[in-house]
């Protein structure tokens, strides 16, 4: 279900259920002349949409203004919109915030920027992290005062925090591609991983008649097809359903 789309008695409905809210979470980069620039978060979206059509989930609409960088290129005429990520927490920390007091507890975004190394993290997912942290933390302070932890109902806090069940499980951050799926699967930018996951997403968002092998990053695409992609995207699927517990 699209959030923007739902009635209220199906957001009671989607609270009582306690069903996983999604976020698309991404960026707006260059991703060399082959391929669309909404990358990033297109497949995100797309994979999403897929996991919808087996399971009962709300999605939010997608954030992809987040902090692209210009490592990969300057944006003069290439696509790349880089938004920084002082700018982006307080628009998380508000946003998550908002869902909590609706009634939500099961909020998941899910990325895939720079996500090689998602346990150090980097400027959008990190951003989005503290601003869920910070979220949570007002919301407990605010709906159950200032000691909220120190009071005798929270005795069991680490026994529910063993089992994943504290209230700072009630917003959480993954990866599009685990750990286990970048070593099983080619990731990288713009080159074979990308291009074949965008073939196999959205075909209509690649040109391969525009591809150049003037950017290193770019060389391997050319093997790319919609075949390895539909591989990835059933590894992603296999992680996403894992970690939504589905």
């Amino acid at each position: 279900m699209r959030f923007e789309t739902m009635l209220p008695h199906q957001i009671r409905a989607a609270i009582d259920n306690n069903l996983p809210v999604v976020l698309p979470l991404g960026v707006l980069e260059y991703h060399g002349e082959h391929l669309a620039v909404g990358l990033d978060t297109l497949v995100v979206v797309k994979l999403v949409e897929r996991l919808e059509q087996e399971a009962e989930l709300v999605i939010l609409p997608p954030f992809c203004y987040g902090a692209a960088s210009h490592a990969v290129a300057g944006p003069e005429g290439t696509g790349t919109l880089h938004v920084d990520g002082d700018r982006l927490y307080p628009f998380a920390r508000d946003m998550f915030t908002g869902l909590l007091r609706i009634g939500f507890r099961n909020i998941h975004f899910f990325i895939h920027h720079q996500t090689e190394n998602f346990t150090a993290g980097m400027p959008t997912d990190l951003a989005f992290k503290f601003g869920a942290r910070q979220a949570i933390f007002g919301f407990l302070e605010t709906t159950s005062g200032e000691g909220w932890w120190g009071n005798r109902e929270m005795a069991d806090y680490y026994a529910q925090h063993a089992t994943g069940s504290d209230p700072f499980n009630w917003i959480r951050g993954h990866p599009l591609m685990s750990e286990e799926i970048q070593a099983n699967y080619p990731f990288d930018h713009a080159g074979i991983g990308e291009t074949s996951l965008l073939m196999a997403l959205c075909p209509e968002m690649v040109d391969m008649s525009r591809h150049t092998d003037e950017q290193w990053f770019t060389e391997s695409a050319k093997d790319a097809s919609a075949e390895l992609g539909e591989k990835g995207c059933e590894m992603i699927l296999a992680h996403m359903r894992e970690v939504l517990g589905l």
